[in-house]
């Protein structure tokens, strides 16, 4: 059973944590096919050169014909990344990529196989009760046996995941002190005097209770992570 607040990168109930990603492990996103229409739409909107757009002159080109933007390609990865791990996984954000590589022309009809390998995990040293997950994205176009042709792309990013919630054990939680524990003003006791000794007392005229020397000072700095 999950703490409430363990959601995934969706906002439902996460199954995978960052214990659960581990490396060598291999996380299967599907194929997405590359739709002609949207692939134009996005260029025109967000990378509109004339080979992403301008069918002529892109077919009058070296490249033959319409090219997809590199950043539409990598959109597909993200959905795809989205749509089969973080919606299972307590993903919280991703402090960045190190790398990204664009390794062939993506053209609209293309099948491409996409999948991430984790390539190191460590307790956030930023992030309390996270951990950093280091990956390795890779799209692959397929030929018409479904076998992979070519790499298209190549992404290396680390992402933040939370750790798996530890639940608290009935046993401990019925030995903790509650305030029915502690003695109340009105019962019988609570207000006795301390029996050590008092200033009243001339024998403890001048005593300290520790020695001079030392201070209590404040708490250790913790270093900034």
């Amino acid at each position: 059973m999950t703490a409430p607040d363990a959601r995934s990168g969706t906002g439902r109930p996460a199954e995978l944590f960052f214990e659960d990603l581990v490396p060598g492990l291999t996380v299967d996103l599907g194929v997405v096919t590359v739709d002609a229409d949207e692939m134009v739409a996005f260029a025109r909107r967000f990378d509109p050169q004339w080979y992403h757009v301008d069918s002529d002159l892109a077919a009058e080109s070296r490249h033959g014909g319409l090219i997809a933007s590199g950043f539409y390609t990598v959109s597909l990865f993200m959905r795809a990344y989205v749509d089969h791990l973080l919606s299972r996984a307590a993903a919280d954000a991703s402090p960045g990529l190190e790398e990204l590589r664009w390794l062939a022309p993506v053209r609209a009809g293309d099948r491409l196989a996409v999948r991430v390998d984790v390539m190191g995990a460590r307790p956030s040293t930023a992030r309390p009760g996270l951990g950093t997950v280091s990956l390795t994205g890779t799209m692959l176009r397929l030929g018409p046996d479904d076998r992979p042709e070519q790499e298209v792309l190549r992404t290396r990013f680390r992402g933040w995941f939370a750790v798996r919630p530890v639940e608290a054990d009935p046993a401990e939680a019925e030995a903790a002190p509650t305030d029915a524990d502690q003695p109340r003003a009105d019962q019988p006791g609570a207000d006795q005097p301390d029996t050590g000794p008092t200033a009243a007392d001339p024998s403890t005229v001048g005593s300290s209770d520790g020695d001079p020397t030392q201070s209590s000072g404040s708490p250790e700095a913790q270093r900034p992570d």
